[in-house]
């Protein structure tokens, strides 16, 4: 049966006609790209073929795709799933920035979720497409479908290749106008020639130049730059930001400043932004900052001591069997609180008029930061409208939101557009945390090697639900996330790799507005889990004599563990020992420890080979080895660098990461007392990849971390004799440890 196709000129898409067909950057919007074009308000319907494709008349075609360019690569490997089924190559085929206007909604991009989510989106849209495209052929060239080929875009029949035709002449620039059907088939793994392959990035031409334009770069006419204004550093959740007085008289002498202020939210703008600077750094406020956070050296006591609420995560068998085992772990260790801090503080423009509101940022998640915005400004939905535009590298939820929230609430008092930048003591002292961890376990074994029990409690916040800007400016009180898998024990990461009959899981909610703001952090709480888990895995194979990595193997049956376990041992060329075998006297020492680990999908696996200066108590990572199981790979090389920038950020973590805070506020508000890994600092890195051809993908973003820090802790230990029951390894830590 033929289907009859009504198509009409497209009216979302019209934009592109003007900017030709091939767009290859996400911010590739002018800066009156928002005024000047009208789209509908989206999302777009999802169940549409025009929602996630278009046709253009050269035979080249846009993909419009939900989830955010990070540097994780998803805007060309979402391409290559899209032009792989649709038989394009990749030099006909684009995207467009996000778009609240335009673009879908799949959702956030966090959880690896571009590709465990995204990736089956855009393939069951293009291969609907080609499936359309295919039978419109059988029409114009009078031929049967099953003799249809496609290269390139071009249509031609093995009946005759003197006829032919193509996608542009098809339908060049007109609408689908069908909803899927569910039928169209997709591409056998087999016949893959973009997907599974290494391609080069779209973005890194520009970004090689210097030409890339980020958010810190674009500009609004009549704009005006602003700052927020707030103490160096943030206190306890649940007190947000009391002004007590402001003298508007100090910042007279600057031209043109004023502040804004509604409530306790403070800013101040200017037409010059080093006027925006100097009016923020010379407003004279006075602010009430009670003692009411525990400081870093009670942290964990408030926090295991105060009243929590208890989940029961996992319970099988009867862990009791501990009491009978022949060997026993049983380990305490603490991770601090760490932060985003991207290169550059986080920017937003905002343009809001009496029934609209544009705001440029480089949120996550563009549809949630619509809403969040206009709950704000008291204005419907549809009437914000919020564009994605890359800013500095950072993978989870830092001060995206809230940074466009101040944008727009300046924008609506000033009557003109504003471009707000966060100062770096901003950025620092007012990012939403990765939540601090205390982990407990109790792990056992038989003479024989196999895993009888496992218990582990774990204590931790949620994540702080109302961003400051609307805290300040509206009161709204503070609140946490409610129960969501990635705040919480993590049962894959902590014993579910293993063949154990008995384990039981129990989750401590400390409730956390007494605290400073959380949110997810790349591989979020991971690093704590593997860095306690691990290590009293490891603890056992010490204990009995066998190598870590062997005793591994033999307590692991899932084939996608062992594929990650056995390729990072491999990588690093293990020679299998027991643990702690030549520990000696010298100064300096050297230790390899091995690691397992994920987030909420997919496997991964470490090796770590550590030097210690017992005399110093500094510790140099020399190598990592990391290994991802990530189902599907559609672009090898793009991978591989996430394997690469997770590892250097795990090392840069376990090393030199906290965030130090006293009674009244966060303290750690710079590159000095934030420290990260510098060049000179950075591991050698081995990343491989165990690929799944027949799996759908699983995602490559954070999975390697926690395996990684597990691996780091296990070297010190093999290095040294001893366990380092913090992180991140400073050299004060690192010699109270080896005096004990």
């Amino acid at each position: 049966m033929k289907k009859t196709l009504t198509m009409t000129p497209v009216k979302r898409r019209s934009l592109l006609k003007a900017g030709g067909a091939l767009i290859i950057n996400f911010n590739f919007q002018t800066t009156t790209f928002g005024q000047e074009q009208r789209p509908l308000a989206g999302p777009p319907d999802p169940e549409q073929i025009d929602s996630w494709i278009a046709i253009h008349q050269d035979n080249t075609a846009t993909v419009f795709i939900g989830f955010a360019e990070l540097g994780q690569g998803c805007s060309t490997a979402l391409l290559q799933v899209a032009a792989e089924e649709l038989d394009l190559s990749m030099a006909q085929i684009g995207t467009i920035g996000l778009d609240t206007h335009i673009t879908p909604n799949q959702g956030g991009t966090y959880s690896s979720s571009a590709m465990r989510v995204g990736g089956p989106q855009i393939q069951r849209a293009a291969a609907e497409a080609r499936q359309v495209l295919l039978q419109m052929a059988t029409e114009q060239l009078k031929v049967d479908f099953d003799s249809l080929q496609v290269e390139n875009g071009i249509i031609y029949s093995n009946e005759t290749k003197t006829r032919n035709t193509s996608y542009g002449e098809l339908i060049g620039d007109r609408q689908f106008n069908l909803a899927f059907s569910g039928n169209a088939p997709l591409k056998n793994p087999a016949d893959y020639k973009l997907v599974a392959t290494p391609f080069p990035r779209k973005d890194f031409p520009l970004k090689a130049k210097g030409t890339y334009r980020y958010i810190q770069h674009l500009r609004l006419p009549n704009m005006l730059h602003g700052r927020i204004v707030r103490p160096r550093g943030q206190g306890a959740y649940k007190n947000g930001v009391q002004v007590v007085d402001i003298n508007e008289a100090s910042i007279a002498s600057i031209p043109g400043a004023r502040v804004i202020r509604r409530s306790n939210f403070v800013g101040v703008v200017a037409e010059k932004e080093w006027d925006a600077v100097k009016a923020a750094q010379q407003l004279e406020i006075i602010w009430d900052q009670p003692d009411s956070l525990p400081g870093n050296e009670n942290l964990f006591t408030q926090m295991e001591k105060g009243l929590t609420n208890e989940r029961v995560a996992v319970e099988q068998g009867d862990v009791s069997a501990f009491n009978e085992a022949f060997v026993k772990s049983e380990f305490k260790a603490y991770g601090p609180y760490q932060a985003h801090v991207p290169f550059a503080p986080n920017c937003a423009l905002a343009d809001v008029k009496q029934n609209s509101a544009l705001v440029m940022c480089s949120s996550q998640d563009i549809y949630n930061t619509r809403t969040s915005i206009a709950n704000l400004l008291g204005m419907e939905t549809e009437k914000v409208r919020v564009q994605f535009h890359d800013g500095a590298g950072t993978f989870g939820h830092s001060c995206w939101d809230d940074v466009a929230q101040a944008a727009a609430l300046m924008s609506s008092m000033v009557g003109q557009p504003v471009r707000v930048q966060y100062m770096r003591w901003d950025e620092h002292g007012w990012d939403t945390y990765g939540p601090a961890h205390i982990g407990k376990t109790r792990i056992s074994a038989d003479r024989n090697g196999k895993l009888v029990s496992y218990e582990y409690e774990g204590w931790q916040h949620h994540w702080s639900l109302i961003e400051t800007s609307e805290q300040t400016a509206k009161g709204t009180p503070a609140a946490e996330w409610p129960p969501f898998p990635a705040q919480q024990i993590n049962p894959r990461t902590l014993g579910g790799m293993y063949d154990i009959p008995n384990r039981y899981l129990l989750n401590h909610h400390v409730p956390g507005l007494d605290y400073l703001k959380g949110a997810w952090l790349r591989s979020p709480v991971d690093l704590s889990f593997s860095f306690v888990s691990e290590q009293a895995i490891d603890d056992l194979a010490f204990q009995l004599g066998i190598d870590p990595w062997q005793f591994r193997q033999q307590n692991i049956s899932e084939f996608h563990w062992l594929g990650v376990l056995n390729a990072a041992a491999k990588a690093a060329n293990w020679q299998p020992r027991p643990a702690a075998e030549n520990v000696s006297n010298a100064a300096i020492v050297r230790g390899r420890g091995i690691g397992v680990g994920t987030h909420l999908a997919s496997y991964g696996g470490a090796v770590a080979e550590i030097e210690v200066n017992k005399r110093t108590g500094d510790v140099r990572i020399l190598h990592l080895c990391g290994a991802i199981d990530a189902g599907l790979v559609v672009n090898t090389s793009n991978v591989e660098n996430q394997i690469v920038g997770q590892l250097v950020q795990t090392a840069s973590r376990m090393l030199l990461e906290e965030v130090t805070f006293n009674k009244t506020n966060v303290t750690s508000l710079d590159w000095a007392s934030y420290p990260i890994l510098r060049f000179e600092q950075c591991p050698e890195i081995t990343p491989v990849i165990v690929q799944r051809l027949n799996e759908a993908p699983s995602g490559a973003g954070e999975e390697v971390m926690a395996a990684a820090a597990a691996a780091i802790a296990n070297a010190f230990f093999d290095a040294t004799g001893k366990r380092m029951t913090m992180y991140p390894f400073t050299p004060e830590r690192v010699l109270q440890t080896l005096a004990v």
